[in-house]
């Protein structure tokens, strides 16, 4: 298993493009945390939202959108508890953003908010005409990066490897 996933060129120093490979990953990380932490605190704050039925609640917005959906029977899943449903929602996207942000378990972060994009695309924006005014496939396209390559670099999940590698290089020198 390769290590060094961010090779540089001999000497160590490398150029302006071996830093900007490195930190590729890095706006995207802040965007995608910022706005998973964003949505589910809006969530979290919007009194309307979390309610069964009424204007702006999850209820409504899902009866909305089961017949134009790509997957009713999961809308129709939803609506057996809308506000437990939007509480889950608010909830995975507020751990998602977090986990994220900080790079803690980035590649499972990241897996969670392709699958709630996922879900929201079949669901909520599946009917969109064309399909790209609908933001949750974009969403889910720009999570398969962190997903493939987590949080290399300026994480929490970069910081635990560094330090498991130098427990495991102190055990072999003893």
């Amino acid at each position: 298993m390769r290590t060094d996933a961010y090779p540089s060129s001999p000497g160590g120093g490398g150029d302006w493009r071996d830093h900007a490979t490195r930190y590729a990953l890095l706006p995207l990380r802040i965007f995608l945390g910022v706005t998973f932490i964003y949505a589910g605190l809006d969530k979290l704050t919007d009194s309307a939202f979390m309610k069964d039925a009424g204007a702006g609640s999850v209820g409504d917005m899902m009866r909305t959108v089961r017949d134009s959906s790509a997957l009713p029977s999961l809308v129709d899943l939803a609506l057996k508890s809308p506000a437990g449903f939007g509480y889950a929602i608010a909830l995975g996207e507020l751990a998602v953003g977090i986990g994220t942000l900080l790079g803690l378990l980035t590649r499972l972060a990241a897996l969670g908010g392709a699958l709630i994009s996922l879900s929201l695309w079949l669901t909520v924006s599946w009917a969109s005409d064309p399909y790209y005014y609908g933001n949750d496939l974009a969403y889910l396209m720009a999570w398969t990066p962190l997903v493939l390559a987590g949080a290399p670099l300026l994480s929490l999940d970069a910081a635990l490897r560094s330090r498991r590698r130098q427990r495991a290089g102190a055990g072999h020198r003893g």
